[in-house]
């Protein structure tokens, strides 16, 4: 047999977490067919001595739902060795949209995700229902993409205006079970929801999912039970589990798999994740599929004054924050509007907790780029050593930086995933799934791409937390057996052949850039990668060396009840 492509020589990481062993790959029409000494001839050879050879890997927590109509490759994840990513999670999608009512279900994905209005008002939206929307993706990818429906679209398509007032009447909530099951029909890979008490629209008003009640929930779950397929994904979930085990109830319930945001650890709650682990350890013992996402990452805001997250949702901040330039900076100049913030931010006198920063947050953000050059030698100091040094209020020492700057000095919070030892004891947590990329969303705060090259390159090869093997097997398998795509995920005879090669000395994600490649020149991060050497998607070579080589062969990913009867 000649082979389309033959891979020589490379350390096979299969992706079950066996040890990894030398041999040749054999791929034939997008297959794996032969794995082992072989000596066929092929169209193209690929010398992979010295370097591994393991499924591609799944990104699987991304909001690519309206950059992969413009940008096929879903960058960066590709260069991260990624072959397939999952979009449409926390109840965010793009479907169901009813005509003339796109930039109003673009303004929750905008709003939650941190993606600028002026760059989705850019998208054509030629579809109105799940499917259709599933249909003008599957063509022209150059990653495998899998769609899961947004909970927040398909009530707001079904209700209007009223999503965000009240509770769904019996007929409504019948309609929503409607458009699921039709979705699912189509193949979509599953249902997401959220209960993320973080998550407004532009006007600060929660995002429909968060109206819903739990009959509501259940109900439209349901339809992944009825058909046996499809995973429930959950934005927020984290909190709603320790609360009163919702996450697992939905599991129980459904008898599907169901995995929600997060398991991290959060300077805001430290010991908060151990807790976590002990309800979930209950909840696996009973045998029920209900897993926490995690990351190799620490979390990272990247932000100015001019567009921030950090202080979404405090009374005072929050109007500000979605006003215009010139409301900002004489809002940031009064010294009233001041006072109220201090109160706000700095004494807590709020009835709630914050999301979006610490006790201490200045003492974990600092700032990362200033404007002028009289203040460069504070890049790298904390607003708190800032205001410390001036003699100044930390809001004060922080907002005379930014006004002084016109709204432009750079700043970093990092308060997420700060503490080597919970990291890495929450990686080789086996009940918790490792992604969390976000990948297309927090576009100019953050860019989480490169979560698999830092699994790979801090916590395997400079930390030895973890083997190699478990890292790939964490990276490709876990997701593909709870995301139902069966046939990915190991390289094995008989897989599709999506597959990744890279040099473990060298893989790492590399610092992040600030690019205009959006659409009308709009600013987003970006990461490149190290070490990948060549990603395969569907038996056709996709990147190599970090470079796009032209070919578009991924395709939509579909559930198993689509493939089932459709073969039939």
């Amino acid at each position: 047999m000649t082979y389309d492509l033959l891979i020589r020589n490379g350390l096979i990481v299969d992706g079950s977490g066996m040890p990894g062993y030398r041999g040749d790959i054999s791929v034939k029409d997008g297959i794996i067919v032969e794995i082992g000494k072989l000596s066929g001839s092929a169209d193209r050879t690929i010398d992979a001595e010295g370097l591994v050879v393991a499924p591609g890997f799944i990104d699987n927590h991304t909001h690519f739902d309206a950059q992969v109509t413009w940008d096929p490759m879903c960058s960066s994840s590709c260069d991260h060795g990624a072959t397939s990513v999952i979009f449409g999670n926390c109840s965010l999608s793009l479907a169901p949209v009813r005509p003339g009512s796109q930039e109003r279900l673009s303004g929750f994905l905008s709003y939650v995700e941190a993606i600028p209005m002026e760059v989705l008002n850019t998208i054509n939206v030629t579809w109105e229902s799940v499917p259709d929307y599933m249909e003008t993706l599957d063509n022209g990818l150059g990653v495998n993409v899998g769609n899961l429906m947004g909970h927040s679209a398909i009530r707001f398509y079904v209700m209007g205006e009223a999503a965000q007032e009240r509770a769904a009447t019996d007929e409504e909530i019948e309609e929503m079970r409607t458009i699921v099951r039709e979705g699912m029909q189509a193949g979509a890979l599953g249902l997401s929801v959220s209960r993320n008490a973080g998550h407004f629209d532009p006007q600060g008003v929660p995002v429909p999912a968060l109206w819903a009640e739990e009959k509501e929930i259940f109900a439209i779950c349901d339809v992944l039970r009825e058909l046996g397929t499809g995973i429930i994904q959950s934005g927020g979930g984290n909190g709603a589990e320790v609360e009163n085990g919702l996450m697992s109830r939905l599991s129980e319930a459904t008898g599907r798999p169901v995995v929600y945001n997060t398991l991290l650890h959060n300077l805001k709650y430290p010991g908060q994740w151990k807790e976590q682990m002990a309800k979930i350890d209950e909840t696996v013992a009973k045998g029920i599929r209900a897993y926490p996402m995690c990351t190799p990452n620490e979390i990272t805001d990247f932000f100015t004054m001019r567009n921030t997250q950090a202080f979404r949702g405090l009374p005072t901040w929050h109007p500000i924050l979605i006003a215009s330039d010139e409301e900002k900076l004489r809002a940031y100049s009064d010294p009233e509007i001041r006072k109220k913030l201090h109160e706000e931010a700095i004494e807590f006198k709020i009835d709630f907790t914050p999301r979006g920063i610490s006790r201490q947050w200045w003492n974990h953000m600092t700032v990362q780029n200033a404007m002028l050059d009289k203040n460069k030698g504070l890049e790298g100091k904390t607003i708190g050593e800032i205001a410390q040094e001036q003699g100044k209020g930390v809001i004060d020492a922080m907002l005379d930086l930014a006004v002084e700057e016109n709204l432009d000095t750079a700043f970093l919070q990092s308060e997420v995933n700060a503490d080597p030892e919970a990291v890495a004891e929450i990686l080789n947590y086996p009940n918790a799934l490792i992604g969390l990329s976000d990948g297309g969303a927090h576009v100019q705060f953050q860019a989480g791409f490169g979560y698999s090259t830092r699994l790979l390159a801090e916590w395997v090869r400079e930390k030895q937390a973890m083997s190699l093997e478990n890292a790939v097997k964490r990276l490709t398998f876990e997701s593909a057996s709870i995301f139902g795509l069966h046939d990915r995920g190991l390289v094995q005879p008989g897989k599709v052949a999506d597959i990744v090669i890279f040099d473990p000395e060298t893989v790492r994600p590399l610092p992040n850039e600030v690019v205009h490649d959006f659409p009308g020149g709009a600013m987003r991060m970006r990461q490149p990668a190290e070490g990948i050497r060549m990603t395969i998607v569907n038996g056709q070579v996709l990147m190599e060396d970090g470079r796009h080589v032209g070919s578009l062969p991924g395709r939509l990913l579909r559930n198993n009840h689509y493939r089932a009867n459709s073969a039939n």
